[in-house]
């Protein structure tokens, strides 16, 4: 009989605390959730009070045995499950199938899993926090009786199998709204005038950019306007009227949140924001570590807190002195956002004196590249700030002005280990410009203009969606990674080049979701649901009237919708292709991967096949239509309507008037589809496998039965 039984939710995460316990002390993994609501219905009670159906988890069976005979073998079990609302709740079913009384002291909690973190946890165990359930709770019905009750309004005007959720339908909103933005978008006309002048005692040459005219700023638009100051320029002297020297200063960027963990794995390393959180996941529960054994080497990974320990600072702190000098450190405190949970600390690794480059050996490429970015962003905010050395000089010629804008880095402080990324790609300022003095006159070597157009707003990415999420209060860090992942999932959204495009199933589910359900497809009701659910987990507010609050008006609105979609009929594009079996012209549909073909004869006549989108411009060799196709990558790809029948035309860009074919580009696409379909071919042969295999399983189990 144990002791102590201590249940967590990974085995990466129990064997890295196993080591910190002595005595007769047991660790075992509850696997994630072991309850939830069931997926074929519902499974909330609108009737009786919004009371949610909890079943025990499909194929769980065992596992919950297993846990039940290890807490009946046990003289004390503790719930040690992750320090947030989801672990709060895992731990609170946990208890109700162990039959844990609710007032016993059965809840550990750490942000960090350290020696020091685990053993000051255990001595101050707390009851279940019914707070924390009820909040989780709360989004946990929430979100299933809005995707339970729209996802049906999907089903009848576009296809079975598409879902509408809470937070995932605004974040299809914001990347549809950007690309109608896009397509809207009218560039402008604008100009800029550089000219390249000398200072003849130093021999340097320097580029200042044109202003304006008396002081005043011009903004130039036109090709007229532009060659009227370049003829007024003809023979002027270029005299510095002005020179301003200063120090500029740049400050670190604070410790990670989750979301700037994200954004930085995302912008640098390349990752998604579901790798990315995979990753930490693990670094967190616990690596095996050369000469150490299982250890976590970061603080939880779920935070929007950019709050550190006064250990972690001071560890900091003699790193840095010891590695870089005293006059790289700055004791720093970073203010955290109004609205964040503040529970945990910021992510940073759990011991400094464990180097990235020192454990290297023991990591894998992927979690080496994010510890190493948690480490040196951790450090960094804790170093002095770099100092540029700034100089702006005005120069006028014909009573036109000039700027001229010089910096350089005169201590590098953070910069020496750590600089953050932005979405905004802005070049950094580095040109010296030579010595000025008021009155002196510098000589043109050459004047350029320069017509430039006004671009339109970048498509998201996923660091950059990330950004919007958590600026306009949408969701929360936790709830990020999920919500992109879903959507990307559905084909509502694709990924060209790290830039978030949707698609136009994911058009039309946007487009119906807002004409029929404009008040939960909305930013401010998501951003007060985040807002409520916060208020439930300090307990000011119960859950269930927050439910009611929100089910009474949603309730009415479903059955108004439901009404007016009784007797409407989806129509369907007709396409100009005639369905080769039957004759009949066949119909635009939307499936999991977009548009397709289908005849209108169904169920007497099912013939169905792709839909490729065509372009203008006719095949350069046989005038036919160019159809755009995707290879297995998602990479466009352009192909004659008549390739391979009496046109073999295929390219990687559009085509253009007597264009001659790349033989190697036909093979590499064709290679690339080759793999697709053998792909598609291993994936059925495995099915068939795996349910031959389910079939011998189950016989074999009736013959043992009988």
């Amino acid at each position: 009989m144990a002791d102590k039984l201590i249940i967590v939710e990974s085995p990466a995460k129990a064997n890295t605390i196993k080591k910190f316990l002595g005595g007769n002390t047991k660790v075992v993994a509850s696997m994630g959730h072991i309850r939830d609501l069931p997926k074929s219905k519902l499974g909330v009670d609108v009737e009786n009070n919004f009371e949610p159906e909890y079943i025990n988890i499909r194929g769980k069976g065992d596992l919950i045995k297993s846990l039940k005979k290890d807490a009946k073998n046990a003289k004390s079990v503790y719930l040690a499950t992750d320090p947030d609302r989801e672990g709060e709740a895992i731990a609170w079913h946990l208890s109700h199938i162990l039959e844990i009384p609710e007032d016993a002291k059965c809840r550990v909690t750490f942000n960090e899993i350290t020696k020091n973190a685990v053993k000051e946890s255990m001595k101050e165990p707390r009851t279940v926090d019914k707070n924390l359930i009820d909040a989780q709770q709360a989004r946990r019905v929430l979100d299933r009786i809005v995707g339970y009750k729209m996802s049906p309004v999907l089903w009848k005007k576009v296809r079975r199998g598409l879902s509408a959720g809470r937070v995932q339908s605004v974040a299809v909103k914001l990347i549809v709204d950007r690309e109608e933005e896009i397509e809207k978008f009218i560039p402008e006309e604008y100009w800029n005038i550089n000219v390249l002048l000398i200072e003849e005692s130093e021999n340097k040459t320097f580029t200042a950019k044109f202003y304006g005219k008396n002081n005043k700023k011009i903004e130039l638009h036109s090709k007229e306007e532009v060659d009227k100051i370049l003829d007024d320029l003809k023979g002027a002297k270029y005299i510095v009227d002005d020179v301003k020297k200063s120090e500029r200063k740049r400050t670190p960027a604070p410790p990670f949140t989750t979301s700037t963990m994200q954004q930085e794995a995302s912008r640098k390393l390349g990752f998604t924001l579901k790798k990315t959180m995979s990753v930490a996941q693990g670094l967190y529960e616990g690596v095996n570590i050369t000469g150490h054994g299982s250890v976590g080497l970061i603080t939880y990974m779920r935070t929007d807190s950019t709050r550190i320990s006064d250990v972690a600072r001071q560890s900091a702190k003699k790193y840095i002195y010891e590695k870089y000098g005293e006059n790289y450190y700055e004791n720093r405190f970073y203010k955290t956002k109004d609205d964040a949970q503040d529970a945990h600390e910021a992510i940073r690794p759990t011991y400094v004196e464990l180097n990235p480059e020192e454990i290297k050996s023991s990591l894998t490429n992927d979690q080496y590249k994010l510890y190493k970015l948690i480490y040196n962003r951790f450090i960094a905010s804790q170093m002095s700030q770099a100092v540029y050395d700034t100089v702006t000089a005005n120069i006028l010629a014909n009573n036109y002005s000039f700027k001229a804008n010089g910096q350089s880095l005169k201590f590098k402080g953070f910069m020496v280990l750590y600089v953050e990324d932005t979405d905004k790609k802005e070049e950094e300022v580095n040109e010296q410009i030579p010595q000025l003095t008021k009155g002196q006159e510098v000589k043109k070597k050459k004047l350029d203009s320069k017509q430039s157009f006004t671009e339109p707003p970048a498509r998201y990415t996923e660091a950059s969606l990330v950004k919007a999420l958590e600026e306009d209060g949408i969701g929360r860090p936790s709830t990020y990674s999920p919500t992109i992942t879903t959507i990307l999932d559905r084909h509502y959204i694709e990924k060209k080049q790290k830039q978030l495009i949707p698609t136009d199933l994911g058009k039309i589910v946007n487009k119906l979701l807002i004409e029929n359900f404009p008040d939960v497809v909305n930013i401010d009701f998501t951003v007060k649901m985040e807002t409520e659910f916060d208020e439930i987990a300090e307990g000011k507010q119960n859950w269930k009237r927050v439910i009611e609050e929100f089910y009474i008006p949603f309730a009415k609105t479903i059955e108004k919708v439901e009404k007016e979609l009784e007797h409407v009929e989806l129509v369907e594009e007709v396409s100009d292709v005639p369905c080769e079996k039957c004759g009949r012209m066949m119909v635009i549909k939307y499936g999991r991967y977009g548009k397709f073909l289908a005849c209108p004869g169904y169920p007497e006549c099912k013939n169905a096949k792709p839909y490729y989108e065509t372009i203008q411009e006719p095949c350069p060799k046989c005038g036919g239509k160019i159809q755009i196709r995707k290879t297995k990558k998602r990479r466009n790809y352009y192909i004659c309507e008549n390739n391979p029948a009496s046109c073999d035309y295929i390219s990687w860009n559009k085509p253009k008037k007597g264009e001659k074919i790349d033989e190697n580009v036909a093979k590499e696409i064709q290679e690339e589809n080759k793999k697709k379909t053998k792909a598609k071919t291993k994936a059925k042969g495995k099915t068939k496998t795996t349910t031959k295999t389910k079939t011998t399983t189950t016989r074999k189990k009736a013959k043992n039965k009988s």
